[in-house]
């Protein structure tokens, strides 16, 4: 059964950095309740809390954090690389594990944002580029989109179903 790849917060879960959540939505449910699902917040599996303190990419390129030429920090200095790295690579095991190719990750979160992500200034600027996890993923042949793309994951999702 061919699975997708959801961020945790998507489906409800409480596990945003401000302790809330950005769903459900009805076609993640639907995908939930066939068992395609298989959910992950990266930030909490790397080993962050929640509540945590915002974090941000400076230049918004979660690419450059895997090549280790950026990091990613909160708005205190603090270096939160090693648990955003941690988390992209226990989704890159998950989708190696479950041979998932389709992901459907949280809008310009410094994590799995797939179009924008913050610039890193705090000031709520978005630039173009990714999250680390929606990255590294990338990197590794998964199609990635988030919940204001859910026409157009569907779509992709039915081509995988029917290949």
């Amino acid at each position: 059964m061919e699975k997708i790849l959801v961020s945790r917060c998507l489906l409800g879960h409480r596990v945003r950095y401000d302790g809330g959540a950005s769903g459900p939505f009805d076609q993640l449910q639907q995908w939930l309740d066939e068992g395609r699902v298989v959910p992950l917040c990266p930030e909490v599996a790397g080993g962050l809390p929640t509540p945590r303190a915002a974090a941000e990419i400076p230049g918004g390129q979660g690419a450059r954090v895997l090549d280790g030429q950026a990091g990613v920090f909160t708005g205190e200095g603090e270096d939160v690389s090693a648990q955003f790295l941690s988390g992209a690579h226990q989704a890159l095991e998950l989708v190696r594990e479950h041979g998932i190719r389709l992901a459907v990750l949280k809008a310009n979160s410094p994590s799995c944002g797939n179009l924008l992500t913050y610039d890193g200034t705090f000031s709520g600027v978005k630039v173009s580029g990714e999250g680390v996890t929606a990255a590294l993923l990338k990197r590794h042949g998964v199609r990635v989109f988030s919940e204001l793309e859910l026409p157009e994951a569907v779509l992709a999702f039915q081509a995988l179903v029917h290949e």
